[in-house]
């Protein structure tokens, strides 16, 4: 059986999908953008910025879950420039201290919604 997650500390989807889906203790969570889930703006000033804002929305949507950081065990990331890698993996590393870094692939895409420039999805296991 499968719950919806929703979360309100992330920005609403932008299309028919929901922030998350538990099946068991696995939640899958979609892939989420630097937009604030309070103003709806973009965080774009910097890699940095728009990355931590990503971060933020995936820790909200594993907070209604009842999960953190430490039960993810697989992360995608999209990137529209690998130039960025070093960035976003500065950021994502802040975000995962402590917790064992799971699985993970990123690849450059060449345009992702909303004009950003990172899109994160997780996978995360509960006890």
């Amino acid at each position: 059986m499968k719950k919806i997650i929703t979360s309100k500390n992330a920005p609403a989807p932008i299309g028919p999908y929901s922030h998350a889906v538990m099946v068991g203790n696995m939640l899958f969570v979609s892939g989420q953008v630097g937009k604030h889930p309070e103003t709806g703006e973009l965080m774009l000033a910097d890699i940095a910025t728009e990355t931590n804002q990503v971060m933020k929305n995936i820790q909200g949507i594993l907070a209604e879950a009842g999960l953190t950081f430490v039960h993810v065990v697989k992360t995608t990331i999209f990137l529209t420039d690998l130039n960025s890698f070093a960035a976003v993996n500065e950021v994502y590393a802040s975000y995962l201290t402590g917790a064992g870094f799971p699985a993970r692939e990123t690849v450059q895409v060449s345009k992702l919604p909303l004009g950003v420039n990172v899109e994160i999805s997780v996978i995360a296991i509960g006890e």
